[in-house]
């Protein structure tokens, strides 16, 4: 007997998540994105990335 034997697969519906897109016992739905990005969000998100692509390119550019 391996140790897998005890788990045949089976999962309790009640401790699996619904799946995306379907409605939750709450009746909310479950997709992805869970609310709209506001501007403030996009605008915070392109300045990581920008941050990023400097230390990324530019250090090294300077260092040699």
């Amino acid at each position: 007997m391996s140790d897998h034997d005890a788990d045949d697969g089976v999962v309790d519906p009640a401790e699996a998540d619904p799946p995306e897109g379907e409605a939750t016992a709450t009746g909310e739905r479950t997709t992805a994105p869970q609310s709209d990005y506001t501007d403030r969000d996009v605008g915070l998100g392109a300045l990581i990335a920008l941050a990023g692509l400097l230390v990324t390119f530019g250090l090294p550019l300077l260092l040699f």
